[in-house]
């Protein structure tokens, strides 16, 4: 187990995460762990702990902090991206659409990895959102977050009249959903060092915003928890596993990400098997050095992802900043990452 702790984040307004195309009209469903490192870097930046922080965090081969993407919850379930080797489970009788679900709550993930049974007939899907839910909620008819298209008008200042209008897609949150993350720390000196720290960068992002819009008011939130602990229990519960076939043979370890991932060299990734995607990720330098200049493309495993590897996954920072640009610009792709059972070839 290592050390962590899981901060719960109450929205209070619309968020818009940018799509890959850049369409105005598009919004991606979660923050990537690598654009939520970003903006807490620079609330460090504004709070006076930015060298120290890229130090620790980036400019290193082993972090002191490691960031989990930002995920949705509702009610009192933390939602993740469902693992391939325990979803769909395998006792599925076709009554629900299992497929459809593309988030889970996290304690039934360690439960069905620890070979333990789920009663299909207690949940549903929301279609919309591909959220498993459970049945008979009393606080929300739908899943945690809906997508809608919010009209804006520029006014131009030198033309009077002239008005150039466009819609810009965003998040509405369902009245019980949050969201959450994971901070994993290498020991208890670097907890001790940067858990207050954290937190006040997360306080000072809740009145500034994430995301796009923030100057119209979206992508503000408050600080409703942090609750230290270890992984994976923060995020698992405390699940145990059930006691093998005998003569069965003993499942390997897999880990399932919860952050984008750049693999780094000390990593050993079995790139052959397991159950991964790829995303490309792009964007813009936000720095008094170049502000808004192109970052280089970078390929990472998207999170979600289950990696079969003969140890924890590291994760590399590479720098995306452009040649010649006056300093490096680091896209973070440390692994987060929970040790699972590898039961079911996919």
């Amino acid at each position: 187990m290592s050390v962590a702790l899981l901060a719960k984040l109450k929205p209070t307004g619309p968020w818009r995460m940018g799509a890959d195309s850049g369409a105005r009209d598009r919004v991606d469903r979660i923050l990537h762990s690598d654009s939520w490192y970003s903006a807490v870097t620079a609330a460090m930046d504004q709070l006076g702990w930015l060298d120290e922080w890229v130090t620790a965090t980036a400019a290193t081969a082993e972090p002191a902090v490691r960031l989990s993407s930002l995920f949705f919850g509702l009610d009192d379930a933390l939602l993740v991206p469902a693992p391939a080797n325990v979803w769909p489970p395998a006792n599925a009788s076709g009554k629900l659409c299992v497929e459809g679900a593309h988030y889970i709550p996290a304690y039934l993930v360690g439960q069905l990895a620890a070979g333990g049974s789920w009663n299909e007939d207690q949940w549903e899907v929301d279609g919309f959102s591909g959220c498993l839910l459970r049945r008979g909620r009393r606080s929300s008819r739908t899943g945690p977050y809906r997508i809608a298209l919010r009209s804006h008008a520029a006014v131009d200042r030198l033309e009077p009249g002239k008005i150039n209008t466009h819609q810009t897609a965003c998040i509405e949150w369902a009245e019980s959903a949050w969201l959450w993350f994971v901070a994993e720390f290498a020991n208890d000196a670097a907890r001790d060092q940067w858990s207050a720290r954290l937190e006040g960068a997360l306080r000072l992002l809740g009145d500034t915003g994430v995301g796009g819009k923030r100057s119209t008011g979206w992508g503000h939130f408050t600080v409703d928890s942090i609750t230290p602990g270890a992984l994976p229990n923060l995020v698992l519960g405390n699940a145990k596993a059930a006691p093998e076939n005998e003569g069965a043979p003993t499942p390997e370890t897999s880990y399932w990400l919860l952050s984008a991932f750049c693999p780094g060299e000390a990593d050993q990734v079995d790139w052959n098997r397991g159950s991964f995607s790829l995303m490309d990720r792009t964007g813009r330098i936000e720095s008094r050095a170049g502000w808004g200049t192109e970052k280089q493309a970078l390929a990472m495993v998207r999170e979600g992802s289950v990696l079969l590897s003969a140890k924890p996954p590291l994760g590399s920072a590479p720098n995306v900043a452009p040649e010649g640009f006056a300093h490096p610009v680091y896209r973070n792709g440390f692994a987060v990452a929970v040790p699972l059972p590898w039961r079911v070839n996919v």
